[in-house]
């Protein structure tokens, strides 16, 4: 039994492998960008394999899955929020959570601001926590966002908050719409807040379908879930 699961971890690990250094060259050959593997749905091994190809971080959606594995994870790899918050669960995934994408209205800035504090407080997390703004460019609530008459306003919160660092924007295309329009709004969205960004602004943009497409429009990191991890497993 213990000699059949080596032999599945390590063709899980040579098609982690192989798939990885495909998604590396189409980065590469798209003009370079950081990456961020999505292991929503798929198990905490398989992090850890990635955590040994070099994978400093990785990106969850839901906060439950992503509390979990970053509990058995102790941070090889960082976890990053790229999912949409409830202001209810900002205490949590602000004891946890390396990175938060996904922040789209003041209600969750004051209310992440609040969660780091006490995580501060409580000894669970000692550094701020980096946010980035996610754009949405039709105002579909169900997808998350935040509209672009907002952005700045949200800008100016976060940059005047004691617990959070802003350092860029999020976007994700709405379905049927012209992936480049949307890609090249975000990234002057972004330029206009730049002043406001701690660091090299993040435009975090592009997944596995698009991601030629994000990079040629200025992203410079790319989330990419399929591409990488293969099909979701059957739960």
């Amino acid at each position: 039994m213990e000699q059949n699961m080596d032999e599945r971890s390590q063709r899980r690990s040579e098609e982690l492998a192989e798939a990885l250094r495909k998604v590396r060259h189409r980065i590469a050959v798209a003009g370079g960008a950081d990456l961020l593997p999505v292991t929503k749905f798929h198990p905490v091994e398989d992090i850890a394999l990635l955590a040994g190809m070099g994978i400093g971080a990785v990106g969850e959606n839901r906060e439950q899955e992503a509390r979990n594995k970053a509990q058995v994870l102790a941070g090889r790899p960082e976890i990053h929020m790229i999912g949409q918050i409830q202001t209810k669960k900002a205490n949590s995934v602000a004891r946890w959570a390396a990175a938060v994408h996904t922040v789209d209205s003041l209600k969750l800035v004051h209310a992440l601001d609040r969660g780091v504090a006490l995580a501060q407080e409580r000894g669970d997390r000692h550094e701020n926590l980096p946010v980035l703004i996610q754009f949405s460019a039709d105002g579909d609530p169900s997808r998350g966002g935040a509209v672009e008459e907002e952005i700045d306003a949200l800008a100016d919160a976060i940059a005047s908050t004691e617990h959070l660092e802003l350092r860029g924007l999020m976007t994700v295309p709405p379905i049927a719409s012209d992936a480049g329009v949307v890609f090249a709004r975000g990234r002057i969205l972004l330029e206009r807040i730049a002043d406001r960004v701690l660091g090299a602004p993040v435009y975090s943009a592009g997944m596995s379908h698009d991601l030629e497409i994000a990079l040629a429009e200025g992203s410079t990191l790319v989330r990419v879930g399929t591409d990488i991890m293969g099909p979701r497993p059957v739960i």
